[in-house]
């Protein structure tokens, strides 16, 4: 993961190091955040935030302005993968399509639903977007 580009993403103005990163998601990153991630993976689709934080949860994270560490971490951890797949792909709509075609070495299961998934979905998808980019078998 570029963390600066991360931290670009997220909308954060201080920090450069992972160290920063990992403090601003344990004080709780911006809702403004989230919606900032959504706009750039799924632009036409105003509901993908709410596969990220659920709806009714999100409601009441506007209220505080802020996400709990572990939603911030997920959207980190989102943010990462979309910085990653662009890098490999070489732009966003190819990264784009990219995470959202089943793909065999999954299960079948798209790039980015896996990513949604859980934790360890998403270290397989940046596994698996690693190895694009340095060219072993994917």
């Amino acid at each position: 993961m570029k963390t600066r580009e991360v931290i670009a993403m997220l909308g954060l103005r201080a920090g450069r190091s992972p160290v920063d990163l990992i403090e601003r998601i344990e004080e709780g990153l911006s809702v403004d955040a989230l919606d900032r991630v959504a706009r750039r993976i799924a632009p036409g689709d105003a509901n993908f935030k709410y596969r990220v934080v659920a709806k009714a949860t999100l409601a009441r994270r506007r209220l505080h302005r802020r996400l709990t560490a572990e939603e911030g971490n997920r959207l980190a951890r989102l943010a990462g993968i979309w910085q990653l797949a662009v890098d490999v792909w070489g732009g966003e709509d190819r990264a784009r399509e990219y995470l959202v075609v089943p793909h065999m070495l999954l299960g079948g299961h798209a790039p980015l639903d896996m990513a949604l998934k859980t934790d360890l979905g998403a270290r397989t998808v940046e596994n698996l977007l690693g190895r694009l980019k340095y060219g072993s078998a994917a």
